[in-house]
């Protein structure tokens, strides 16, 4: 928590032992500004280091703190890690236009289809622009979106595009602080996964000068979200 605060790190999080059964008791996340129920790039870090430290080729379970999620880490090949989740039930708030605009902070912007609240453990807007130039044109109003999302029980806005390859790219809109806008989003990846109904690679990081691909796939109930993990 300490090192998330402290603005070092976009996100902080606390393990606990494994169990007899091979079961890490509790995940717990932060953010800078806020505790988190989900983290999905920190616990696909999660899953790398428990691999490096116990020598497991096999699929571990984990469980968050705020809710006892369960989440499976798989390993994959060369330092790549995939989590095992399912959708959860989300609320969905009244979204109105004008209420998109003015947390995205962009007048006339007219999403490409209704923005709807999905979740795979954090429930994000899933809000969807025309293209690239739009979704790296926006400059939302992110105190707003704090406050809309602490009335709402919607951890964030999340803005992407398809493009041309038939992959899709991204923003996250959450921290407080524009400096930490995340280079990657798992949660939202997952999100993007349940409401389109079919696995996708996703791009995002190109604001921050770290640009990241997250790729996910569905299998029966699973949704599963990996990518590739640098210890550092």
């Amino acid at each position: 928590m300490t090192s998330a605060a402290n603005g070092k790190y976009h996100a902080c999080a606390w393990i606990d032992p494994l169990d007899e059964a091979g079961v890490v008791a509790n995940v717990d996340y932060f953010y800078p500004h806020t505790r988190s129920p989900l983290c999905l790039h920190a616990t696909l870090a999660v899953g790398q280091h428990l691999f490096m430290q116990h020598g497991s080729h096999r699929e571990l379970t984990v469980k968050t703190a705020a809710h006892g999620q369960r989440l499976g880490l798989v390993p994959g090949a060369e330092g790549q890690v995939l989590v095992r989740l399912q959708r959860q039930q989300a609320s969905q708030p009244n979204i109105t236009p004008d209420l998109i605009e003015r947390l995205l902070a962009a007048p006339g912007l007219v999403p490409l289809a209704p923005a709807r609240v999905f979740s795979v453990g954090s429930p994000k807007l899933l809000v969807e622009v025309a293209d690239a130039t739009t979704l790296h044109g926006l400059t939302p109003n992110l105190p707003a979106i704090a406050a809309w999302g602490k009335t709402a029980g919607v951890n964030g806005i999340y803005t992407y595009c398809k493009v041309d390859n038939g992959s899709y790219e991204g923003r996250n809109f959450n921290h407080l602080d524009p400096a930490l806008e995340d280079s990657a989003t798992g949660v939202a990846a997952g999100a993007l996964t349940a409401l389109l109904g079919h696995g996708i690679l996703l791009r995002q990081g190109r604001a921050t000068g770290r640009t990241c691909l997250v790729a996910t796939r569905i299998e029966g109930a699973d949704i599963l979200v990996g990518g590739s993990v640098e210890p550092t």
